[in-house]
C-alpha cells in the first residue's frame, strides 16, 4: 500500500491511513509505503534553494514550520507519556535537514546529492509519524528509511532502481519484519547507490518505490492510495461527465500519465509489468469507492478509446535543416542524444518527409534546459547556417486520445479530427506511435480545454 502526500497530510488523514494498513493487515502482510506531508517536499525544496542564495530569514521561517507541523502531528498522534521520545525522533530528523541546509549556505552551492539526501528527510519524517501511531493503537510497526532497501544507480535527482541488488536488499531488511508480524512502514521517492550514497527517484518517486518494492517482494498487489475515486477517461474539471474506468492495462495508465493525467508515472508500472503485479488506484478519502485496477491485459469489447487527457505547460519545438543538402536524420539524431543525455522527455514527436524538418513537445519547465542542450548539440551548424534557428512555441497544449482498442478501429482518427474542427481550432501537429495505443495531437494552448470536451463527446466515453 502506498500512501500520497494527500493521504498522511495531517494527522487526521494520517489517523485514517492507519485504519486502511490496519485492517488489510488483519488478513495478509502488508508493507506501507509513505510519502512526505502534503507540501512538505516542495518546503524542503525551497530551503535548500534559500540555503544557496543565504537567505537566513527565508530558511529560519522554514526550519520553524517545518518542525511545528510534524511536531503538532506527533502531539495528536501519539499517547501523551509517548510525546518526548517520539519527538526526539523528529527533532533528530530535523536537525539532520538542518546540518544539510546550513552545509549548502557555507558553500552557496547545492550539489544534487546533498538536495537528495536532504529532501528526503520529508518521506522519513512521515514513516516515523504512521509507524507511532500504529503502534500506539497497539500493532507492531517499524519505520523503514528505503535507503536500507532499494540500491539505485548514481543519477542523483532521478535515479533508477537496480533491481538484482535491490531484491536481495530489500528481501532481507523487510522480510524479517513481515516474519515478526510487523508491519515495514517504508519511505517514499528515496533509495541509495550500492556505496550507500542517498538518491531519490524523480517525477512520481514514492509511486515508483512501492512498485519496485512489490515486484522485489513478489507482492500479490500494489494498492496506491490517492485523493481521488480512480482514473477518469477525463479530467472531471473539464469534462462533467466523465467516469471513473474500472479496469486499465498498463499500457494506457502510462499513456495517460505521459500526457498529464493524475495517474501512475510510466516508470513506476515498469517493474510490475513483467511479473503481471496488479494495481489498484483507490482513494484514502472515500475507501468505500471501488477504484480502477491496472492489470496486463482488457478482456473482450473494450474497442476504440478509453480515456483523454490533455496538458497545458507545455511548449513545442522545431528544427529545420537550411536545405535538403544537410540529412535530417542526421540532425533528429544529434538533437535528440542531446536530450537524452539532458534527462529530458519528450512527449511527443512529428517530422515532414522531404525537408525532414521536425518538431517536439517538452514540458515547459524543462524547456531552457532542452534548448540549451540542442544550442550545444548543434553549435556548428547553427553557427554555418546548416540549420535554421530553433523555434520555440510555448502558446500550446496536448491532448492525447489513448485505448488498447483503438488498433485498427476503422475510422476513429477521422472523427477524432472532425470533431475538433467543428469547433474551428486548428491541429498544429499530430503524433501516433505505431501501437497504435495513442493520438496526441497539438492544438493552441486557448483552445485545449474545448478541444477536450470535444473528443470526449466524439467518442463516448
Amino acid at each position: 500500500m502506498k500512501f500520497g502526500g494527500t493521504s498522511v497530510g495531517s494527522s487526521e488523514r494520517i489517523s485514517a491511513a492507519c485504519t486502511l494498513i490496519a485492517a488489510e493487515a488483519s488478513k495478509r502482510p502488508v508493507v506501507a509505503v509513505v510519502s512526505a506531508m502534503s507540501k512538505v517536499t516542495d518546503l524542503l525544496l525551497e530551503t535548500t534553494r534559500q540555503a544557496e542564495a543565504g537567505d537566513d530569514a527565508g530558511m529560519n521561517r522554514n526550519l520553524v514550520q517545518l518542525e511545528s507541523r510534524h511536531a503538532e502531528a506527533v502531539q495528536a498522534l501519539v499517547h501523551e507519556n509517548e510525546v518526548p521520545r517520539v519527538r526526539a525522533g523528529v527533532d533528530e530528523l530535523v536537525a539532520e535537514f538542518i546540518r544539510i541546509v546550513n552545509g549548502m549556505r557555507m558553500l552557496a552551492h547545492r550539489p544534487p546529492r546533498a538536495v537528495d539526501e536532504a529532501i528526503a528527510i520529508g518521506e522519513r519524517l512521515s514513516a516515523v509519524l504512521v509507524s507511532e501511531h500504529l503502534r500506539s493503537r497497539g500493532i507492531k510497526a517499524q519505520a523503514v528509511n528505503a535507503a536500507e532497501a532499494i540500491v539505485t544507480d548514481a543519477m542523483f535527482n532521478n535515479a533508477s532502481p537496480l533491481m538484482a541488488p535491490t531484491i536481495e536488499k530489500a528481501n532481507a531488511r523487510l522480510k524479517p519484519i513481515l516474519e515478526a508480524g510487523e508491519i515495514p512502514i517504508v519511505t517514499g521517492f528515496n533509495g541509495a547507490t550500492t556505496d550507500g550514497r542517498p538518491t531519490t527517484l524523480g517525477r512520481g518517486g514514492s509511486d515508483f518505490s512501492a512498485s519496485i518494492l512489490a515486484a522485489a517482494l513478489g507482492a500479490s498487489e500494489l494498492w496506491i492510495w490517492t485523493d481521488v475515486d480512480g482514473i477518469m477517461t477525463a479530467d472531471p474539471r473539464l469534462v462533467k461527465d466523465a467516469r471513473i474506468l474500472d479496469e486499465i492495462t498498463y499500457g494506457e495508465a502510462a499513456e495517460l500519465a505521459y500526457a498529464g493525467a493524475k495517474v501512475l508515472h510510466p516508470r513506476t508500472l515498469a517493474p510490475l509489468i513483467e511479473r503481471g503485479i496488479p494495481v489498484w488506484s483507490k482513494n484514502s478519502f472515500a475507501p468505500e469507492k471501488p477504484g480502477t485496477r491496472i492489470v496486463p491485459k482488457l478482456g473482450a469489447g473494450n474497442s476504440g478509446a478509453r480515456a483523454v487527457t490533455s496538458m497545458a505547460t507545455v511548449a513545442l519545438v522545431s528544427l529545420e535543416p537550411a536545405s535538403a543538402a544537410i540529412g535530417g536524420i542526421h540532425i533528429m539524431a544529434r538533437a535528440f542524444d542531446a536530450l537524452d543525455r539532458a534527462n529530458i522527455e519528450v512527449l511527443a514527436l512529428s517530422s515532414s518527409s522531404y525537408r525532414q524538418s521536425f518538431c517536439f513537445l517538452v514540458r515547459r519547465d524543462e524547456l531552457e534546459k532542452a534548448t540549451e542542450a540542442i544550442e550545444a548539440a548543434l553549435a556548428l551548424e547553427l553557427a554555418h547556417g546548416y540549420v535554421n534557428g530553433i523555434d520555440v512555441d510555448t502558446e500550446v497544449g496536448l491532448l492525447a486520445v489513448v485505448g488498447e482498442g483503438m488498433r485498427g478501429f476503422s475510422g476513429l482518427a477521422g472523427r477524432i479530427f472532425t470533431a475538433i474542427s467543428r469547433e474551428h481550432i486548428n491541429i498544429i501537429a499530430i503524433a501516433q506511435g505505431s501501437s497504435e495505443l495513442t493520438i496526441a495531437i497539438v492544438v493552441r494552448r486557448d483552445e485545449l480545454d474545448k478541444a477536450v470536451r470535444a473528443v470526449h463527446a466524439e467518442c463516448h466515453l
